[in-house]
């Protein structure tokens, strides 16, 4: 076992658990769902990222020796509570969302069936998690469709937290972008890394050429020069004297980029390095990438705003009680009901329906009688959504780990593949596709 996770949760949870174990409600049996009520920012679509992660913090939900101390010290719980922590684990089922999937409004990301005791725990970790990385991957979806065939490197370690930032470039990764700046990142989720020098290593010699002389000293001609420490022109020139026209690459960090771009661009042609790439940076999001499209530009370096979701930090998904059994050990359907808050009960199965292979709608089909579904069968042009995650207790380690990041950016390419034409736009904007509810509880 890890470092434990299981006090990454807010005091409410256990406090609830403490009531219910009083009150004997905490052995129902009870289904859980993490969802949105809508997209954050009007976007047109969202992207599901986090679940690999929060599979391996699950692991960890366990209250050990320091864990119990603190609660009992803080008077959190009483007794019998710390008691039934002291042999928590999670025995419940999750199915939900393959990672790198897209999802609308009332998407059923996550599902959690166990008892109340079980599964109300974790609902803090599962949000914490989810609503960060998903809006992280949401808007470097957008900076992706945005650059095109024009790779993007996320670089926003010193613009978040510093665990932030490794989880932000896992979620950058899966949709869309093709490296990172943040080692961790690297070691711990095999994504390539890369970088070379910052306006310091420049400053820290005597001279521009110095510097540039140095850095292919130690990284060949390969290696991509920052050209606008000074001026920009002369920086362009000097490197292609010192590194000759093979040179990789040239990076430009301030200016008006689409006009700095053309004129650097223009440079390199007439001094014969026709085969050095420009990758700019400074403070792109979606928006400025777009502006760029018509520019002479080869790659993309992003920092603050994809690792704070460019504008919109978190995904605002929830975690509500959708069903639970009754007294006499039957099945109902609950939901809140407030005007601007409300949810829809009863357990759901999800499907996305297609045309010619173009995605029409979100069909969410629904249960309050919990009978087995077999809405694939009814929807036979549908494509299911939602995969088993834990069972029994069991974590699928599939979805974890390296392999499970390739698998969740594989999967994201292949559901992005479906948006209709719509969807692409950057503007403020419905969802891309109507989420359609069906009742599937038998009448009578």
């Amino acid at each position: 076992m890890g470092e434990s996770t299981a006090l990454l949760t807010d005091r409410y949870e256990l406090t609830m658990l403490d009531a219910a174990l009083r009150d004997g409600t905490a052995h129902r049996r009870c289904v859980f769902e993490l969802f949105g009520r809508r997209l954050p920012g009007a976007r047109r679509f969202g992207v599901v990222a986090g679940t690999g992660r929060l599979l391996s913090l699950l692991r960890d939900f366990r209250f050990g020796d320091d864990e119990l101390r603190f609660l009992r010290d803080e008077r959190v719980v009483d007794a019998a509570t710390l008691a039934f922590l002291a042999d928590y684990r999670f025995t419940g089922s999750v199915s939900g969302y393959r990672e790198g999937e897209l999802y609308f409004p009332g998407s059923p990301l996550l599902t959690i069936e166990g008892t109340f005791a079980e599964a109300v725990v974790l609902e803090t970790l599962a949000l914490s998690v989810l609503n960060h990385d998903s809006a992280v991957a949401t808007a470097a979806a957008r900076m992706s469709l945005a650059a095109g065939d024009r790779p993007l490197a996320e670089m926003g370690s010193r613009r978040a937290g510093e665990s932030s930032a490794v989880a932000a470039a896992r979620a950058a990764y899966i949709a869309g972008f093709g490296a990172t700046s943040n080692l961790e990142a690297g070691r711990r989720w095999g994504i390539p890394t890369m970088g070379t020098a910052a306006h310091s290593w420049t400053l820290l010699h005597d001279t521009e050429e110095d510097a540039f002389r140095a850095q292919i000293a130690a990284l060949g001609t390969g290696t991509t020069l920052l050209v606008d420490t000074y001026d920009i022109r002369t920086g362009v020139e000097t490197a292609i004297r010192v590194a000759g026209t093979a040179l990789g690459g040239v990076r430009i960090d301030s200016g008006d980029l689409p006009t700095v771009a053309a004129q650097v661009r223009e440079q390199l042609d007439e001094l014969g390095a026709t085969g050095t790439r420009i990758t700019v940076t400074s403070d792109l999001d979606e928006y400025a990438i777009a502006a760029l499209a018509a520019s002479p530009v080869d790659a993309y370096g992003v920092g603050t705003s994809v690792v704070t979701g460019s504008g919109t930090p978190t995904a605002g998904m929830v975690y509500k009680l959708v069903a639970r059994q009754d007294s006499g050990g039957g099945w109902v359907g609950v939901a809140k009901a407030s005007t601007d808050k409300g949810s829809k009960g009863g357990r759901k199965s999800a499907f996305r329906t297609l045309d010619a292979g173009t995605a029409t709608s979100e069909l969410i089909v629904v249960s309050d009688g919990f009978e087995e579904l077999e809405a694939a069968s009814s929807h036979p042009d549908a494509r299911p959504l939602q995969v088993p995650l834990v069972i029994d207790g069991e974590v699928d380690a599939a979805h974890e780990g390296p392999d499970g990041v390739k698998a969740a950016r594989a999967h994201h390419e292949r559901a992005r593949e479906e948006l209709p034409v719509r969807a692409l736009a950057l503007s403020r904007s419905d969802p891309a596709i109507p989420t359609v509810y069906v009742d599937a509880t038998p009448a009578g």
